[in-house]
């Protein structure tokens, strides 16, 4: 009988289909959309269009809905690195996870 795989997690994960704009340097500045899969307080995971290489900065804002927040929705602008390519899905998008290693509350606009 296989063992049950342990997990490996530190934090809650909420499955999110959200879209995200993702600029790949870093930056504050604009950037590509993307379709969020889901997000925790360390890491993100998502769906671009287009390559991106492991080891790379990213950067993305986000609205985290009530749901998340249990208050209202808040924009939130996190600065990370590229964790791992699981390349092509069926729809021609990349799945990416990323490790957030800063993060920023923006105002509401």
């Amino acid at each position: 009988m296989a063992e049950a795989q342990q997990e490996k997690r530190a934090a809650r994960r909420f499955a999110l289909r959200i879209p995200v704009s993702v600029a790949r340097t870093g930056s504050n500045n604009g950037g590509e959309p993307a379709q969020l899969r889901d997000v925790s307080a360390r890491g993100i995971s998502l769906y671009l269009d287009s390559p991106i290489e492991q080891g790379s900065p990213l950067g993305f804002t986000l609205t985290l809905p009530p749901e998340i927040t249990l208050t209202e929705s808040i924009r939130v602008h996190c600065k990370g690195r590229v964790v791992r390519v699981d390349g092509e899905t069926p729809e021609g998008k990349m799945a990416v996870a990323a490790v957030i290693e800063e993060y920023e509350f923006l105002p509401e606009s």
